[in-house]
């Protein structure tokens, strides 16, 4: 790569570059772009495991454990105020018309 392209390269990602730094950067970007394709190919061969950390969705069907109105009594009976099977909680909203 030479200076021009560097520079539309670091124009591109909004980086100013003194005149100096073009030259590092002239040396350091071959290598920097033959590392990334190096990456790539390995990413491409097919003989790579997934990654382990993965895992997909598992999917179970919903089978219903207990009966209807089973523990309902039960969670009426731990309230502190109740109405048949209403429960009285504290008024948090003050709406106004």
């Amino acid at each position: 790569m030479n200076r021009d392209d560097i520079k539309h390269l670091a124009s591109l990602s909004r980086i100013r570059l003194e005149d100096s730094e073009l030259e590092q950067f002239a040396a350091e970007l071959p290598a920097i772009v033959e590392y990334v394709s190096a990456v790539n190919n390995i990413a491409d061969e097919e003989d790579i495991e997934p990654n382990p950390g993965v895992r997909p969705n598992i999917f179970r069907a919903d089978d219903i454990t207990n009966e209807p109105d089973q523990f309902t009594e039960d969670i009426i009976a731990q309230m502190p105020h109740s109405d048949g099977r209403f429960l009285s909680v504290k008024k948090i909203l003050n709406i106004v018309d």
